[in-house]
């Protein structure tokens, strides 16, 4: 791949490889507003609605994390892929295991699950950006700070 531009102080190779992790991310952070969304739609039972609203705004943090990491993809010269397709071909994290309407509790569980991978991901790619670009590091670093809080939410709420 031929890049239109980089940043300064960054070699194309290191921008395509950044690039290539962020588009991971990318991926996983739009499939997470949809399962979170998802979730919202099919929650069931006791604490539902407490459940119901918490999920929401949630959804908007993942979106907003999905439209940073996009313009950082764009910022480095590549070009987001923000296409359902694009999502199934990036995908290298299990999907969400319930479907269908479920209590509260079966849904917590299965999001708990669900981040941790997620954030696991996020954590393994801080890692390789630390060596190929700091800023797009620190981006996702920030990303992982507000899944954890979430996470922590969640768990919260069933202990």
């Amino acid at each position: 791949m031929t890049l239109p531009f980089t940043v300064p102080g960054l070699s194309e190779e290191q921008a395509e490889k950044s690039i290539a992790i962020l588009q991971n991310r990318l991926s996983q952070e739009q499939e997470a507003a949809l399962v979170l969304k998802h979730a919202h739609w099919n929650v069931t039972g006791p604490n539902f609605i407490a459940v119901h609203e918490m999920l929401d705004p949630q959804v908007d943090v993942v979106l907003a994390q999905a439209d940073e990491t996009a313009e950082r993809i764009a910022t480095l010269g590549g070009s987001p892929d923000g296409t359902p397709d694009a999502i199934v071909r990036n995908r290298s994290w299990k999907s969400l295991d319930l479907k269908g309407r479920a209590s509260t509790e079966e849904y917590i569980k299965a999001l708990i699950d669900y981040y941790d991978v997620f954030i696991t991901d996020d954590r393994k790619a801080i890692a390789e950006l630390d060596e190929l670009d700091v800023v797009s590091s620190n981006i996702i670093q920030d990303h992982v700070q507000a899944l954890e809080l979430f996470q922590w939410f969640l768990r919260s709420h069933i202990a």
